[in-house]
């Protein structure tokens, strides 16, 4: 006889330990990455600040840092960052500052090793298209590159990796556009 493993909620979250790792459920299924490193940290304040910076301009929107995301009890994640409406954010925020509702983009940044990769590629983009999210930014800061997947047809399909000297642009964001190796300038 075999057991089915456990299921997590939202509850079982609250009950980990505030030790510095990021503890996910998606469909159910508990998942913890460690600290992120310096690079990892940079690419994503980089990311953020590029974003807000835009925001502000065109005051559209808002871009934020690992803000809690519950999409439902056994659908509770932190991503890297993310970009949402004004519209959006008005009915997706909760009384105790977390999102219940996708934003319209938001931003991996890939962590090393195979796990942690394929979490990002294949388990959160499965999770992102089917609950709305627009679009998903995977950056990998070691390749200096962005790959980029828009909702076509309720899923979400990649539609191009973008490298260093290619110019990030979203149809969500009027007038944005980041050429991808400012993104990285400063990394050693």
């Amino acid at each position: 006889m075999t057991t089915a493993p456990p299921r997590f909620t939202s509850a079982d979250l609250e009950q980990m330990p505030d030790d510095g790792k990021r503890y996910e459920i998606i469909d159910g299924e508990l998942f913890l990455s460690k600290q992120p490193d310096w690079h990892h940290q940079f690419a994503n304040g980089m990311i953020f600040s590029t974003l807000q910076t835009w925001s502000v301009q065109s005051g559209l929107g808002i871009a934020n840092i690992a803000p809690g995301l519950i999409f439902a009890e056994d659908d509770d994640v932190a991503p890297d960052v993310v970009w949402i409406s004004h519209n959006r954010l008005a009915s997706a925020l909760g009384p105790d500052g977390k999102l219940y509702d996708a934003p319209e983009i938001v931003v991996e940044i890939l962590s090393p090793g195979p796990k942690n990769e394929r979490r990002d590629r294949e388990t959160k983009l499965k999770l992102y298209a089917r609950r709305g999210v627009q679009e998903y930014w995977i950056v990998d800061w070691r390749k200096h590159q962005i790959e980029v997947f828009r909702r076509e047809q309720a899923m979400l399909k990649q539609v191009s990796t973008l490298f260093a000297q290619d110019d990030l642009t979203s149809p969500l964001l009027p007038g944005f556009t980041c050429r991808v190796d400012t993104l990285f300038t400063s990394l050693p």
